[in-house]
């Protein structure tokens, strides 16, 4: 992958014959309570001195990301609109940055269906987001979820299931990731044996997760599923010598992963 363009909310990569845009929604603070250690254990003194804190709290990436074929752009999430922290809600500013038209987005797909990742669909202003998109794809398990949200009712019906496997179109494959979620899923961007893995929420604090994938995040739906899954991913990644990129990765959250003696290490690109 080839960095192409960058600014304030926005980094492109390509990637063969495609474009792949990191969109900076914004950030979120944490307490560092929300990390866990096996057996559901939060650190207290124990904090591993190399994560680095704000005001005493974790600071979290939010980030989606565009995949541009030439003829049209896959969302893969939406990040936070106003529906959360006010450090948050900056994709359209991302989008204006990057000279990414909204009407030429035609897939939004989601990772999984927490409020930083879906809520873009709709503006502060009550707008639609993308306007001219003809498919949201949402992971089957959380379909339910997704339809019970009440600032999106307008998309309920419009929503259609993801299942692992599925192709959204020649270069984009879902690939089950449960675990943070039920139906958790990463997104594998290919062109010309090049490969990408959008990871959505995998990681959340990259500077313990890699060197120590066991450690979970209390918002983890099934933390041991999460552990399992996290570890499988990474493995992949290292050993397929795949980019990735990740929602709560350090903007823009694009690198690469490798194995060190006792877990992993990241390098952003």
């Amino acid at each position: 992958m080839e960095r192409i363009s960058a600014g304030a909310h926005h980094t492109a990569y390509k990637i063969g014959d495609l474009t792949v845009t990191s969109l900076r929604d914004g950030y979120v603070d944490m307490p560092v309570r929300r990390l866990r250690q096996p057996g559901d254990k939060p650190f207290g003194d124990d904090l591993p001195s190399q994560i680095p804190l704000f005001d005493g709290a974790l600071r979290l990436s939010v980030n989606a990301f565009a995949v541009d074929d030439g003829e049209a752009i896959t969302l893969i999430d939406t990040g936070s609109s106003n529906a959360w922290h006010p450090t948050m809600g900056f994709l359209p500013q991302a989008l204006s940055e990057a000279k990414i038209a909204v009407d030429r987005i035609r897939t939004v797909a989601f990772t999984h269906t927490h409020l930083d990742h879906i809520h873009g669909l709709v503006l502060p202003d009550g707008r639609d987001g993308f306007p001219q998109f003809s498919r949201l794809l949402v992971p089957r398990p959380e379909l339910d979820m997704f339809r019970s949200v009440a600032r999106l009712s307008r998309f309920h019906d419009r929503a259609e299931p993801s299942d692992s496997g599925q192709r959204l179109s020649a270069n984009i494959e879902a690939v089950a990731a449960p675990g943070h979620e039920i139906g958790h899923t990463c997104f594998r961007v290919t062109s010309r044996g090049e490969t990408l893995l959008v990871w959505g929420d995998l990681v959340h604090v990259p500077s313990l997760q890699f060197e120590r994938p066991d450690i979970t995040w209390e918002f983890d739906a099934d933390q041991d599923r999460a552990r399992a899954t996290r570890l499988r991913i990474l493995a992949l990644a290292a050993d397929n010598a795949w980019c990735v990129a990740g929602a709560h990765l350090d903007s823009p959250g694009v690198g690469r992963v490798s194995r060190t003696e006792t877990g992993f290490r990241f390098e952003g690109l």
